[in-house]
């Protein structure tokens, strides 16, 4: 079974997706994850970004990881744990490049698909349910003002100790909203099967037993599956 769960972000797909995979006992794949690798590797090999085939060939040949465990899950990338590093504002920002690349956006998509080949999954992106897998079981689209995203990361920074401005965070996350939205490569946007959630006024765990809700309804029958 694939549980594909899209979003922009700060919507709560990563913290949802976690949740929903330990529940169901499914793996969790976290697409941004694998863009930010990216970015971040070719940015430590000094590949330009503008150079598209340059970055395809970094994707192309970097291995990424997920590996599951007691504090959450770590990110592999060649061999090194790369969780930590993913989350710098410098790697936001060239992600969100990266992401608009259509060679990389098609080697990741294939390696995305490859996954499902070791079971049942969990994936979270912003074209999951469009894209990578448009016949996924079950496909949520999961979203909130930009002023409650904007929060959330406030939030999430000013707890990692680190110096961060609400309102800084909320233009950037305009900013990407507008990338992600707009760009002509798997742009951001809801599946027309997916059931969307406007999570603004919802706390983690009543989104979470919503999805789970919709998710046991009648759970072997296969949706778009043909």
């Amino acid at each position: 079974m694939i549980i594909a769960i899209d979003g922009p972000a700060g919507s709560g797909k990563s913290s949802v997706a976690k949740i929903i995979a330990q529940k169901m006992r499914f793996r969790h794949i976290n697409t941004g994850a694998m863009y930010r690798a990216v970015a971040w590797k070719a940015r430590q090999l000094q590949v330009d970004l503008s150079d598209e085939t340059g970055v395809a060939e970094v994707a192309l040949n970097q291995s990424i990881q997920f590996v599951p465990g007691p504090e959450g899950q770590t990110v592999v990338a060649d061999g090194e744990d790369v969780t930590s590093l993913l989350r710098s504002k410098t790697v936001d920002r060239d992600a969100a490049i990266v992401a608009s690349l259509g060679k990389v956006r098609e080697i990741l998509v294939a390696k995305q698909r490859d996954m499902e080949k070791s079971g049942s999954i969990v994936m979270e992106g912003r074209d999951i349910g469009t894209v990578v897998f448009p016949r996924a079981e079950r496909k949520f689209f999961l979203d909130a003002t930009p002023e409650e995203r904007g929060k959330r990361r406030f939030l999430e920074l000013q707890g990692k100790n680190q110096e961060v401005d609400l309102d800084t965070i909320i233009e950037q996350i305009r900013r990407r909203d507008e990338i992600d939205r707009n760009r002509k490569v798997s742009p951001l946007k809801a599946a027309k099967d997916a059931i969307c959630m406007d999570t603004t006024n919802l706390d983690l765990n009543e989104v979470v037993n919503q999805i789970m809700g919709w998710i046991e309804q009648a759970p072997t029958q296969i949706i778009n599956r043909k």
